[in-house]
């Protein structure tokens, strides 16, 4: 990932372009001449089928941070005073300067601090959560209102038979939801606080009225897009107030709500492109105009899109290819928008993995599982971004961030049979990363890293020398905000 901060400036070759158009009206055939070997080596400008397009690209320069500990599963939020909190197992890491430094806010008094967390920072109020498995029942749900400097926590008895894949989040109130007179009642808390969780045959969700100290309304989603039992992503809320829930199944779908969760509804979309194993989720962003922004990894492990802009009463049924043509190999998709149309989306991918249908990792055929067996297939991570994300054909502008591998080798997507000939677990980076925008609308990817060391420097990039889980942090430097009021970012350091 480069040890140290990383920038990278896309540059726009005009002259590349315009020479194209001049030898295109000089040729004996109408085959058009592509210029996108003119691109810098890691940047890409796709359409919506993931081809490349002579649109220039936009510049886009990012800040690495290393985290400093161990963070597979990574969530992160960015509250208003600029600390940016990377949630790595039982450590909640704070950085207040830029990812310059990190510390470790967890108070040694508090029991509530474990190694499968999952972390949530409430946009609107700061509130920062901590959540905690303690063991397959009980769940601690910690907060801090002072970015970390001191901890509160409640449990939350899920019950039997497990409760595991917890997620949590936060929204407005609705005039349709539990408050007094069908509105927010003035003594709750400012936001409505979703806690879902897997039951394994279906899924559960709560809201909370006092801003997560309890969860004492909701129940179980049983019979709403759960094919695949109680497993889901993480929870997104809108601006109107409409909660979604990415459930996991062969059709994509989204579970949502108008109500704060009191009733919930199923949607599919996108049914020309099926997932290749139930297993794995989707995302979704939506952005200050409540369009809503699903992204999930296709049959033939691109990354696509379908949007809705009537607060998820209706998605395109089409799918948008998001990741470019020659990422032919993606996992861990994560995505924010801002203004409508300003989406970013991260995710791992691989250039150089072998055809679709390779055996896995037992020599059985691919199902979704191991991502790829052979043992010099290098995952690196993506961003994608799109300033015309509703448009009828959106540009898509990549970039591969990382200079050395994240993972070399497979990439175990399911606990439980994650066997490796590779030398050790391929399970080390776990089920998921995640993406969010501060209040400028800057994009902020956390992310775990398995080639760190001497896997990383090149001495040996190998399946086996690449099991580590580094928690690491790329965020947007310099270049476009997702808020169209903040083109221009610049440098926090």
């Amino acid at each position: 990932m480069g040890k140290e901060w990383k920038s990278f400036f896309a540059v726009i070759f005009v002259m590349a372009t315009s020479l194209s158009g001049c030898l295109n009206e000089d040729s004996s055939d109408d085959t058009p001449i592509i210029v996108e070997a003119g691109l810098p080596d890691g940047l890409f400008v796709t359409d919506s089928t993931g081809n490349y397009t002579d649109v220039a690209p936009l510049e886009m320069q990012f800040y690495f941070s290393n985290v400093g500990e161990q963070g597979a599963e990574p969530s992160l939020g960015v509250t208003s005073s600029g600390c940016i909190f990377f949630i790595a197992f039982e450590k909640p890491m704070r950085s207040c300067d830029g990812g310059l430094t990190w510390e470790n806010t967890a108070d040694a008094s508090q029991a509530f601090f474990t190694n499968d967390p999952y972390g949530w920072v409430d946009p609107i109020t700061d509130r920062v959560f901590n959540i905690h498995m303690m063991g397959l029942w009980t769940t601690w749900i910690g907060w801090t209102d002072n970015d970390g400097e001191s901890w509160e926590a409640n449990p939350h008895d899920s019950g039997a038979p497990v409760n595991d894949h917890i997620k949590l989040g936060s929204g407005p109130w609705t005039n349709a939801g539990y408050g007094i007179g069908g509105g927010a009642s003035s003594s709750f808390y400012e936001t409505a606080v979703y806690f879902c969780y897997n039951k394994l045959a279906y899924i559960s969700c709560y809201t909370s009225y006092d801003g997560g100290a309890s969860f004492e309304v909701g129940g179980n989603l049983v019979g709403i897009a759960t094919a695949n039992g109680g497993l889901h992503g993480a929870i997104t809320s809108a601006p109107d107030g409409t909660v979604y829930l990415p459930p996991r199944v062969a059709t994509p779908a989204i579970i949502f709500s108008k109500d704060n969760g009191l009733t919930w509804e199923e949607r599919t979309m996108g049914q020309d492109v099926g997932t290749p194993n139930p297993r794995k989720n989707g995302e979704i962003a939506t952005d200050t105009e409540s369009n809503a922004y699903n992204v999930w990894v296709g049959g033939d492990q691109g990354v696509y899109m379908s949007r809705s802009i009537d607060s998820g009463n209706t998605w395109d049924q089409t799918s948008i290819r998001v990741s470019p043509i020659e990422v032919i190999s993606a996992t861990f998709p994560h995505t924010s928008a801002g203004d409508p149309g300003r989406i970013a989306i991260a995710y791992l991918g691989s250039e150089n993995a072998s055809a679709l249908g390779q055996p896995d990792i037992d020599g059985n055929p691919w199902n979704g599982n191991a991502h790829y067996a052979t043992t010099n297939v290098s995952h690196h991570l993506y961003v994608t971004y799109s300033l015309n994300a509703l448009d009828e054909n959106p540009i898509f502008h990549t970039q591969r961030l990382t200079t050395d591998p994240v993972q070399v080798g497979s990439i175990c997507l399911n606990s439980g049979d994650c066997r490796s000939n590779e030398g050790g677990s391929n399970r080390n980076l776990l089920d998921f990363n995640d993406l969010h925008i501060d209040l400028e609308g800057r994009v902020y990817i956390a992310f775990a890293d398995g080639c760190t060391g001497t896997c990383a420097s090149g001495e040996d990039t190998s399946s086996s020398n690449s099991r580590d889980r580094l928690g690491s942090v790329y965020y947007l430097e310099a270049g476009p905000s997702l808020y169209e009021s903040d083109i221009d970012l610049i440098p926090l350091v």
